[in-house]
């Protein structure tokens, strides 16, 4: 195999058979392909994309690198849970406590931050002393003990992927559906779960920024998990503004922790609600997804969401003092307010703008390999829909990277649209989706499992 002419029958939008894509992949492991090969690879692939067998051959490809768990010794149904990213998308350190708690075996297998959203590892590691890297035997007996237990990619679970995921993160070539496809699929069908629900955002703060993308995504999605053998549904959800009020590390997980609490951002639940009744209806417990959303808010509502919570951060190692007291953690070294230029109403808030301002602070990469700042990110004090007078606060900077923050408060302040006034409200629920198509509402028919 030449790596080279790989590449070029791919920049020239020729498919490759399941032997080329096998021997590129394998010599890219082996170190025979070099990082500008898979670069030049990746960046021909964006433009000419793969075919479904070649999308069903890379997933095969990233599950064959590493080895499959097997959670056989934990009985039930399990069912994992993905989001494709987005600006504040906290989702994950909720729909598991909240699924769990309602009795659903929860394992999953995350990933880090890409761009400008952020990882659901890179905000569990920074809670002190919690542990990602789980081998085995560890994942299960965390799962056994909890319901609930997340790891990250190993040199032995889905290698391949790990190399390639942080390769993409820096070569602007994130949006390629095959491979976001095979990546999610491929952690996925390792990870051993029975059931998969999807959250595929769409909008400016999203990799799919059209809805029609989006849509074309999540159907490729259960495709290949129907062609696996993984039961698959979800839902495609508006990502134009962020998700809840904090974008950061550390920032998401306090409010993470406060809607466990009882404190929740509307926003936020509305999402957390859905994909974690659509956990428990594929968990098996609930006949209709309405029955899981109402036994979600139950499980939020009596508290059994958050001690769970706090009972899987402290079987994966955390401190749970940074749980029970968030005001312990290190505070950022500098901290800035941004104020508003005029009166009004917020109309919208930019994820893409807040999302890149965040990455910038310190709260996500801009090379392979760089640490986050936990501290950096933004908490934005007002929404759609807030009222707000000249003068007053619209969100605060964090950052322990930057000895001042006065730079970043024109981005900012850009990010707001203020408007005479109130605009309406909006669902951040836009479509459900299975093995059977996409439908229009989440109260439709036919979800019986």
């Amino acid at each position: 195999m030449i790596p080279q002419e790989i590449i070029l029958k791919k920049r020239d939008g020729g498919s490759l058979s399941r032997e080329e894509l096998r021997a590129f992949m394998d010599g890219y492991l082996r170190g025979e392909v070099g990082e500008a090969q898979m670069s030049a690879f990746l960046m021909a692939t964006y433009f000419h994309g793969m075919t479904f067998d070649e999308t069903v051959d890379l997933t095969a490809l990233f599950v064959d690198s590493g080895m499959r768990l097997d959670l056989s010794a934990v009985p039930g149904t399990k069912v994992d849970k993905h989001s494709t990213g987005g600006v504040g998308d906290k989702t994950t350190l909720l729909v598991a406590p909240i699924a769990a708690a309602a009795g659903v075996l929860v394992p999953m297998i995350s990933g880090r931050g890409l761009g400008h959203t952020g990882g659901t590892l890179d905000k569990l590691e920074c809670i002190p002393g919690f542990k990602t890297d789980l081998d085995p035997a560890r994942f299960v007996e965390a799962l056994h003990a909890t319901g609930v237990a997340i790891a990250g990619q190993s040199d032995r679970l889905v290698p391949l992927d790990r190399r390639i995921y942080a390769l993409r993160d820096v070569t602007g070539t994130v949006e390629i559906l095959p491979f976001i496809a095979a990546s999610i699929m491929g952690k996925k069908i390792a990870g051993g779960a029975d059931a998969l629900v999807l959250d595929v955002k769409t909008g400016a703060g999203a990799f799919m920024r059209e809805e029609e993308q989006a849509k074309e995504l999540a159907a490729l999605l259960c495709r290949v998990g129907a062609h696996f053998g993984l039961s698959t549904s979800g839902f495609v959800t508006r990502m134009d503004e962020p998700l809840g009020r904090a974008v950061g590390t550390w920032l998401e997980v306090v409010e993470a922790v406060d809607c466990l609490r009882g404190m929740p951002s509307p926003d936020l639940m509305e999402v957390v609600e859905a994909v974690a009744g659509g956990m428990i209806l594929k968990g098996g417990k609930s006949k209709t997804l309405a029955e899981g959303i109402a036994h979600a808010r139950e499980v939020l509502r009596n508290g059994q969401a958050y001690e769970t919570f706090c009972a899987f951060v402290q079987e994966q190692g955390g401190d749970l003092l940074y749980i029970e007291e968030t005001l312990r953690y290190p505070a950022a070294k500098c901290v800035a307010e941004v104020t508003a230029d005029e009166g009004g109403y917020v109309a919208h808030v930019d994820a893409r703008a807040i999302g890149l301002l965040a990455q910038e602070l310190g709260a996500g990469r801009t090379s392979l390999g760089e640490r986050i700042d936990p501290t950096a990110g933004i908490v934005l004090l007002k929404k759609r829909g807030d009222r707000l007078e000249p003068g007053e606060p619209l969100c605060r900077l964090y950052s322990s990277r930057h000895r001042s923050l006065h730079a970043f408060r024109g981005a900012a302040r850009r990010a707001y649209r203020i408007v005479p006034d109130r605009p309406g409200a909006v669902s951040n629920i836009l479509w459900r989706f299975d093995e059977n198509g996409i439908m229009r509402s989440i109260d439709q028919e036919d979800d019986v499992v």
